[in-house]
């Protein structure tokens, strides 16, 4: 119950007489609407009303909607919830009905997989209500599960350079710029008649970064056929530190069912041989970089890599990709 004051009641009706107000007061009271605040005091006047009234709202009936969620909803949209709290299916009933009429009339187009963006216009014909406003808490509390929609997340679409489309190939995929720009350029020159390091290699992929997890996926569905040929081998490199061989194992984890990934390990160690026994020369570890590194990585080192790899480490440097360029490459 919220307060009201007479003069605010007086106010609201000015042309009224003061029989008038007393009159449509009483009537409120004998109707349960009001209720006098007596501790306000009455105002002297005669007939004497009291200075302040309690405005007694309307419990809202629900059982309209009650009916609506038992008998009118697909089977698909759990109910519970919103049959628990139908104050709050008040408030959502326009979307989750637009949900439910797209469920009974055209549940067969979730058979089409589409982007989250194109689904989210399809149902409730806003293209950020999944994404970005409040489908995701409507899906909750329907309970239905994201993938019942059949949508995927649109990631930034990778850049990579193709020089050969034959299959099986080698792909690699480079976490900074400046490295794919230099390999991609050795590539095209023919300057090692297709190889780098010793390794032939038809696809240079760009990682941006952590870029890459986000970009791989739905790298089966948004890749070229070629990239996706059985017989083809990923191989990943990266920076020699913490982060960078976090986001190795990271991705060769997040898609360890459909391909495997390997470290471009001849890379690496022509990192470390060009580094040389000085290592304290080596750059510094940039601040608050996640350390929790796993095995998978030095899994594909001898016992005397891993031991030349993790002094560099426990002394807070690394070894950036480039301090090789493309004279590495050719093998000069």
């Amino acid at each position: 119950m919220k307060r009201i004051k007479l003069e605010e009641i007086c106010q609201r009706h000015k042309s009224w007489t003061y029989n008038q107000i007393y009159e449509y007061i009483l009537r409120q009271i004998s109707e349960n609407k009001l209720k006098p605040l007596k501790a306000s005091k009455k105002n002297g006047k005669k007939p004497a009303l009291y200075n302040e009234y309690w405005v007694v709202e309307e419990k809202p009936d629900y059982s309209a909607l009650l009916e609506e969620l038992r008998y009118q909803i697909h089977p698909r949209i759990h109910t519970d919830y919103y049959s628990r709290n139908p104050k709050i299916y008040a408030e959502d009933r326009e979307w989750v009905l637009k949900l439910n009429a797209f469920l009974m009339n055209d549940a067969d187009r979730l058979n089409t997989k589409v982007s989250v963006n194109e689904r989210s216009f399809m149902i409730w014909r806003r293209e950020k209500f999944l994404s970005r406003e409040q489908g995701a808490r409507i899906l909750k509390r329907c309970g239905i599960l994201p993938g019942e929609l059949n949508y995927y997340e649109t990631a930034e679409p990778f850049s990579y350079y193709a020089r050969s489309r034959a299959t099986p190939q080698n792909l690699l995929i480079l976490e900074n710029k400046d490295t794919f720009y230099s390999m991609r350029k050795c590539l095209l020159e023919n300057r090692t008649n297709g190889g780098i390091l010793g390794m032939e290699i038809g696809t240079l992929i760009y990682g941006e970064g952590k870029g890459i997890l986000r970009s791989f996926q739905d790298f089966s569905f948004s890749a070229e056929p070629f990239m996706n040929a059985e017989d083809n081998v990923f191989y990943y490199f990266g920076d020699l530190d913490y982060e960078g061989i976090g986001i190795y194992e990271n991705l060769a984890e997040s898609v360890r069912n459909e391909r495997r990934i390997l470290p471009f390990k001849e890379a690496y160690l022509a990192m470390i041989d060009k580094a040389g026994e000085d290592i304290t020369s080596l750059p510094e570890t940039k601040e608050k970089q996640n350390r929790e590194i796993k095995e998978l990585f030095f899994s594909f080192f001898s016992s005397r890599e891993i031991e030349r790899i993790r002094r560099i480490l426990e002394i807070d440097r690394y070894i950036p990709q480039e301090i090789l360029n493309i004279q590495d490459y050719e093998g000069e």
